[in-house]
């Protein structure tokens, strides 16, 4: 499973979130791509027109399972893509912004 940690991952990066809706609202990094794990194969698409050609995808959720999941789904696709190895609890642990859609302080829920 290719995976990365919070700490390596820098501004710009592209980052794919797969957890719910009520998680997305209550707190996401800013920039992230929301696309629920439940809503995944649907919306496929999206992750395509949205993701670089050429870069990487780095998959989020709470805690790595279900990042983990689609991770490997994405790489049985072709696609460039890790696991961010913790999630957002590590994403919020180290400091990272954990923002609401109208960019007010959010938390991991």
């Amino acid at each position: 499973m290719p995976t990365v940690e919070v700490a390596d991952l820098k501004d710009g990066d592209f980052l794919l979130d797969v957890r719910e809706d009520d998680e997305w609202k209550a707190g996401h990094a800013e920039g992230a791509l929301h696309i629920p794990i439940s809503d995944f194969v649907a919306r496929y698409g999206e992750l395509t027109e949205a993701a670089p050609q050429d870069g990487r995808v780095h998959v989020i959720c709470r805690s790595g399972g279900r990042s983990a999941q689609v991770t490997m789904y994405l790489a049985q696709q072709g696609i460039d893509a890790v696991n961010v190895d913790g999630g957002m609890q590590v994403w919020e642990a180290a400091g990272r912004a954990v923002v609401t859609d109208d960019g007010q302080p959010g938390f991991v829920l």
